[in-house]
């Protein structure tokens, strides 16, 4: 696709509206009732609408995702879809894409490339802290996600490695100027020292299908427990990396309760303790891939609103600040 046509995709992604968004979900023969309310969601673009069965006039309530075109491939969005549904095949509590009335799960709306997914609503609440139980409940669910994701390779899903979210990420920001020139050399530099120390921890490490972004933000706990949301980050990767973000912390308690977790985890499946060392070179490169991040998606209205403080310089001064502090960090690993 030229890049004329991609951006007109994307302007068009930018502009949806609930008309074109119902429009998608009558398209597959699905009947709305006309309620559609967009939801929080900055990669891509996320709406409740409201179903209606033609022969006993029952409603429904589900989620209708628009992915950000360019982003993935068909084929690494049904990657993330199998990886769901093999996981509720193994009744592990995730949010699953429903299939359309033809069986599909995933469609794209004419004449655009637009691709869209259909969920369930579900209702939870995010977690302020966890008590003791609950850390053990989240480390024996990550282990059985974890069991499933080593069971397939998921080949065009995008390797989490110094390479991939380090590298090149340094490259798109230099790329497109967007670190200011005072800071683009220690940045740099920095980011080089980082990737090149632990790449060898990286390839000692193995790798599977893992979540990759299970922030709390995407943890929510029912009456039933804890269960993630939102796979669209879904990487080959070290399983740590699930571990760690979950309970970032570095202060004595965080240490303590992932400790815990980890227990919690091995009654279910077994863990590399070694990769453990891989925790502070994944916060660095997590830093420097929302730096460009952001920045690669600076020309979605939404992004200016949501990070006012990006780009200015402060925002570089942390980053430079903060990179800094993890290679000291890791430089003291070994």
């Amino acid at each position: 696709m030229t890049q004329s046509a991609w951006g007109e995709q994307t302007q068009y992604f930018f502009e949806l509206t609930p008309d074109r968004v119902l429009d998608a979900v009558d398209a597959m023969g699905l009947y709305t009732t006309g309620l559609c309310v967009p939801m929080g969601s900055m990669e891509n673009r996320v709406y409740e609408v409201e179903l209606e069965d033609a022969e006993t006039s029952k409603r429904t309530r589900r989620v209708i995702k628009f992915y950000r075109p360019g982003r993935w491939s068909e084929e690494q969005i049904l990657c993330e879809h199998e990886f769901l549904l093999d996981l509720v095949a193994e009744e592990i509590p995730v949010v699953a894409p429903l299939s359309f009335p033809d069986g599909s799960t995933l469609k794209k709306q004419p004449g655009t490339e637009l691709f869209y997914a259909l969920f369930p609503k579900v209702g939870g609440r995010a977690p302020d802290e966890l008590s003791n139980e609950q850390v053990d409940r989240l480390g024996r669910l990550l282990a059985r996600i974890h069991n499933v994701g080593i069971q397939k390779d998921a080949a065009p899903r995008i390797k989490l490695n110094p390479e991939t979210y380090g590298m090149r990420n340094l490259k798109a920001l230099l790329d497109e100027k967007l670190i200011p020139m005072e800071f683009e050399n220690s940045i740099k530099t920095t980011v080089e020292k980082i990737c090149e120390h632990c790449t060898p921890w990286f390839e000692a490490t193995s790798v599977q299908r893992i979540h990759g972004d299970c922030h709390w933000n995407n943890l929510l706990w029912s009456d039933a427990g804890p269960f993630f949301l939102d796979f669209d980050d879904m990487v080959i990767g070290p399983p740590v990396q699930d571990i760690w973000l979950v309970l970032p912390g570095r202060d004595p308690e965080s240490l303590i309760k992932r400790k815990r977790l980890i227990e919690a985890y091995e009654t279910m499946k077994a863990f590399d303790h070694k990769s453990l060392r891989l925790v502070e070179p994944l916060r660095a490169l997590r830093f420097i891939h929302f730096a460009a991040w952001i920045g690669k998606r600076w020309d979605d209205p939404a992004f200016p609103k949501a990070f006012p403080y990006y780009g200015t310089h402060r925002y570089w001064l942390e980053i430079d600040h903060d990179l800094k502090e993890q290679l000291e960090i890791i430089n003291g690993l070994g």
